[in-house]
């Protein structure tokens, strides 16, 4: 176990986490990152192909473009630290964070980057065929599936916003709800609902995702909760719409936080409701939930985060 002191600590190591150190480090900062233990990177690393991040035309792998944002801010100074944040005193000049190994770092600023976690069915074949047709992300995905059928599992505002975005893609679009109605805005079900290529099963849920290793997912089994029939469905896009849960537990109440979990910050600044301490990425941002939008926050915690060092000094 060990002390540290450093000008800002980051937590989290996603885009949002990575450009905030490449920036702070540039300004001539030392940025420490706590990368987390087991999936540094954030949820790129478990993402196969990246189509929509500027500046690669051909596409880049979740876990190179990780790797290359890691190096760069390696290269301007950063400490990367592979352990995950169990507690964090953010009150006071002095903000001190606790590792699980028992290492303690202590900072003047501190940006939380942890992002969120998607919710997950819980459903055999759903860790199997992840990123082999099952996929949390429509913007990201949709492409893919050109002329194929595609589910959406969900009834929320999300879930029939990927459905239409999906629509444009898919051969065909079912929306796989487990309850009589949605939970979503009028004006969204109004929508899917006309769009003829969208189907609704309601009252159901999804009890596997069938595939094979050759062409992965190529269908959903579902279970109807009134009558306890079970139907499959062709599905070579299994799009899981759930929701999102905000990595905030280790602040045990120390930020503001909305109804919904996620960080809330002042304005479009990144500035929470403690003095020192900024956010960025998708532990704030509820709606694009994009490398590149949490990136560009990251560069906006950084010079939030500079400002602030600079006032104080």
């Amino acid at each position: 176990m060990s002390e540290q002191t450093t000008d800002v600590i980051i937590i989290g190591s996603g885009p949002a986490g990575y450009t905030a150190a490449i920036y702070l480090g540039r300004a001539g900062y030392r940025p420490v990152v706590i990368a987390g233990a087991l999936t540094p990177g954030g949820q790129l690393v478990n993402t196969t192909e990246v189509e929509n991040f500027p500046g690669f035309p051909d596409g880049i792998m979740g876990p190179d473009l990780m790797d290359a944002m890691r190096k760069q801010a390696e290269r301007f100074g950063a400490e990367i630290v592979y352990d995950d944040v169990v507690s964090a005193d953010v009150q006071g000049d002095s903000k001190h964070v606790v590792l699980d190994g028992g290492d303690t770092y202590t900072a003047r600023a501190v940006i939380v980057a942890t992002g969120s976690q998607v919710r997950k069915l819980g459903v055999p074949g759903e860790a199997e065929y992840s990123g082999r047709g099952v996929s949390y992300c429509a913007t990201c995905d949709g492409f893919f599936f050109r002329g194929k059928p595609i589910v959406v599992v969900g009834g929320g505002d999300s879930a029939l916003t990927e459905a239409d975005f999906l629509s444009r893609f898919g051969s065909s679009v079912t929306v796989i709800h487990r309850r009589d109605t949605f939970r979503a805005s009028r004006i969204l079900v109004d929508r899917a609902e006309k769009n003829p290529k969208i189907d609704f099963r309601m009252n159901a849920v999804v009890e596997r995702v069938n595939g094979d290793d050759e062409s992965g997912a190529h269908s959903v089994m579902i279970r109807d909760t009134v009558t306890g029939d079970t139907t499959e469905i062709p599905a070579n896009g299994v799009f899981v719409a759930i929701g999102h849960t905000p990595a905030t537990e280790f602040l045990h109440g120390a930020l503001q936080l909305d109804e919904h979990g996620y960080i809330t910050v002042d304005g479009a600044s990144t500035r929470t409701s403690v003095p020192g301490v900024f956010a960025a990425g998708d532990v704030v941002d509820g709606v694009y939930r994009q490398a590149i939008s949490a990136a560009g926050m990251g560069c906006r915690a950084a010079l939030d985060a500079q400002a602030y060092l600079t006032e104080q000094a």
